[in-house]
């Protein structure tokens, strides 16, 4: 059974580029870096910069994207950091809570968000999607 989730790896085309957007805009803590690679913290997640001359050349058309936890307090600061940094965003929020969509230099597509599961059920229960079946 999966218990959680280990390390996120992105494919980055810069490596100097991407460290200083994870470490210097997003605030992630650099562990280890070396000429193709870093390993760096954001809060427990491992997150993992990888150089590969295959990186996409932009986002993908399609909603995949990785959220990162923000504490409420944190929200609009962070924002106004990731906005500062001239990051592209991706979609305007509409869902339930503080949500910034942007991206990082390679066209990943990331958000920042300050809600937890538990704030989206209960919102969900109060306005449900079509369709819904709650089975928690």
């Amino acid at each position: 059974m999966i218990i959680g989730i280990n390390h996120v790896t992105f494919a980055v085309r810069d490596m100097d580029e991407s460290l200083r957007f994870y470490r210097d805009v997003l605030g992630c803590a650099p562990v280890v870096t070396w000429d193709k690679g870093a390993y760096l913290l954001a809060g427990d997640l491992w997150v993992t910069l990888t150089l590969d001359p295959k990186t996409r050349p932009g986002p993908l058309a399609e909603y995949t994207h990785t959220a990162l936890t923000v504490a409420p307090p944190d929200f609009d600061a962070m924002s106004a950091r990731i906005l500062g940094a001239g990051t592209k965003l991706w979609k305007e929020n509409t869902s339930e809570g503080p949500s910034l969509y942007f991206e990082d230099p390679n066209g990943h597509k990331l958000e920042i968000h300050a809600t937890d599961l538990a704030a989206r059920l209960e919102h969900a229960r109060r306005h449900p999607w079509e369709g819904a079946e709650f089975h928690r």
